[in-house]
Parts: structure tokens; C-alpha cells; sequence
């Protein structure tokens, strides 16, 4: 009995130092947890950072999983749940097995999705991307850089998620019937010494390839990386998703055709004042599909420059 009092006390005393303490505060807790460590999320932070402001009866949290497993997100949505939550909005890391779970932690809170949406779940709503379209816009930057065609691999962290799935969908339905061929997609499962190491043993199998491209933000780094250090920049076409400063340098100085951006700002400050909108009773935001798209956009030589500005912006820095 004296045991099961203690362990009772360390539990009070975590919630009273984590989300407890938010509602003991008379706050409520909404949080975005996300599928993996990666500075892309950086920019979503940021979003939600903003949101915090203009939502002063909330506590805002935004979570890393020290892995990017299902199992180990997972965890993290169950204890959020059990320390109050009111809201809670994920990019799931395997959609399609999470499902169950994901309904389970539906059923105890407010669920949204966003980045990777779990469309058979029981999430009120998904907001971010059509990742099927972001794959579109790829592919056309690929049909452009190889006009004769050619041989392409793409690098990409959970094979598993809906973002790499519908990208990969987008990119193949586009360059069916050219001679660009996507030949291979190696995941990683966010692991960046793995990444790199995908792109080294590509280009030692594949001397003819003509492509790479990185279908999630560090990817297309990695890429750049080994490229530059095979002495290879600018001879292989280099595609990209997203706006790691590394792979916007790439398409200032010509070395990476172009990256197809999101807008996962949005996602953060857009999601968050719509979960507290939702959870006060106004439903009115949340369209019958239950699908908001934050439209991306296509960045090269020519608008590069501009979108680092807005960059610095919107990540508050000089």
C-alpha cells in the first residue's frame, strides 16, 4: 500500500509539472506532436508559437518523440491524454497501423491531424497539405530538368506515412508515360546517418542515375551533401520538398532544380486556434470532408530569394 501511494504521488507531482499544472492554472492544453525530430518542424513551432499569443486561456505544447516509431508517438498521445489534454493534433507516423489507437485517443480527446492525416480514423479534421499535388508539382520540376528522360531515386523517412505515399503517388502519376522513370524510393525511417548513407550506396549501384529527389525535408540536404562531397553538384538533377536552409541554398546557386514548400506555419497557428475554436462549440471552421488544404508552392532560381525573406520573417529572425 505504502508503494502504491508513492508511485500515486509521482504521478500527481508529473501532472502537476506538465500539463496539470496548465489546467490546475485554469488553462486548458492543446498539443501539436509531430512524427520525428527534424528542423522542418522548427517553422510549425513557430506557427504555433504565434497562436499562443492570441489564445491566452490556453497552454500551447509542441512534442518531439525522441523516435520516429509508432509506438513510441503513441506514448506520447496517451500521456497527454492522461494528463488533460483538451486537444491534441499529430502527424501520424504509420496511418494506416495507428488507426486503432489513434481512435482510442479520439475517443478521450479532440484529435486533428495534420502533415501525415490518418483518414480512416476518427480525427475531426486534417489540415495541411495535398500531398498528392505537392508530388504533382515535383514531378513537372522533373519532366522540366530531363527533357531526353532518365533514371531517378527518391529518398524518403517513413515509407509508411500518407505524405510519402501520396508524394510518390503525385511524382509517378505525373511522369507516367515520359521517359523519366522513378526507378527506386529508399526510406530511412528519419534516421540522417541512414539518409546519407541511402544517397552514398545509390550512387555507387546507379552510376547512370540521372535524378534524386528528397521527399521530406532532410533529404534533399543529404543529398547535397554527398553530391558535393562525390564532387558531383550540378551534374545530377536534385529535386526537393520543403525549405531546410540547406536545400534553399542548393536552389540559389543552381545546384538543386527547385523544392516544392508547404506551408507548415499555418499548420501550427491555423490548427491551433481551430482545435480551440472547436473545443469552445463553434464548428463551423471544420468543412464536411473534414479536409483544410494550406496549398504549397514551387521555389527555384527565380523566387528563392523572396521566400528567404519571408522565411527570416516568420521565424523571427534579422
Amino acid at each position: 500500500m505504502k508503494r502504491l501511494l508513492t508511485v500515486g504521488l509521482s504521478a500527481a507531482l508529473a501532472l502537476a509539472l506538465g500539463v496539470g499544472s496548465a489546467e490546475a492554472a485554469g488553462k486548458k492544453t492543446l498539443a501539436f506532436v509531430v512524427n520525428g525530430a527534424s528542423d522542418f518542424w522548427k517553422i510549425a513551432e513557430a506557427g504555433v508559437k504565434k497562436a499562443q499569443g492570441e489564445l491566452p486561456n490556453y497552454d500551447l505544447q509542441f512534442k518531439y518523440p525522441e523516435q520516429a516509431a509508432a509506438a513510441v508517438q503513441q506514448r506520447v498521445l496517451e500521456d497527454l491524454v492522461a494528463a488533460g489534454a483538451a486537444g491534441i493534433m499529430v502527424s501520424a507516423v504509420d496511418p494506416k497501423n495507428q488507426t486503432e489507437e489513434l481512435n482510442k485517443i479520439a475517443s478521450q480527446t479532440v484529435l486533428f491531424t495534420t502533415d501525415s492525416d490518418a483518414p480512416q480514423s476518427k480525427r475531426v479534421a486534417y489540415i495541411g497539405s495535398s500531398n498528392t499535388d505537392l508530388g504533382k508539382a515535383a514531378g513537372k520540376l522533373m519532366l522540366d530538368a530531363l527533357p531526353n528522360g532518365g533514371k531517378c531515386v527518391g529518398f524518403v523517412g517513413l515509407l509508411g506515412a500518407d505524405n510519402a505515399r501520396e508524394r510518390i503517388e503525385g511524382v509517378k502519376e505525373t511522369i507516367k508515360g515520359s521517359k523519366v522513370e522513378l526507378v527506386d524510393v529508399r526510406g530511412d525511417e528519419i534516421d540522417q546517418t541512414r539518409a546519407k548513407r541511402n544517397v552514398e550506396d545509390t550512387l555507387a549501384a546507379m552510376p547512370d542515375v540521372s535524378c534524386l529527389v528528397g521527399f521530406y525535408s532532410y533529404n534533399t540536404p543529404r543529398i547535397y551533401e554527398v553530391l558535393k562531397e562525390a564532387g558531383k553538384l550540378g551534374k545530377i538533377k536534385v529535386i526537393g520538398f520543403d525549405e531546410d536552409p540547406i536545400t534553399l541554398g542548393g536552389v540559389k546557386e543552381g545546384s538543386i532544380v527547385g523544392t516544392v514548400v508547404q506551408q507548415p506555419f499555418e499548420w501550427g497557428y491555423q490548427g491551433m486556434k481551430l482545435m480551440a475554436k472547436y473545443i469552445e462549440g463553434d464548428k463551423s471552421g471544420i468543412p464536411a470532408n473534414g479536409i483544410i488544404i494550406v496549398p504549397g508552392k514551387v521555389i527555384d532560381k527565380a523566387n528563392v530569394d523572396d521566400f528567404m525573406a519571408q522565411m527570416k520573417q516568420m521565424l523571427g529572425k534579422k
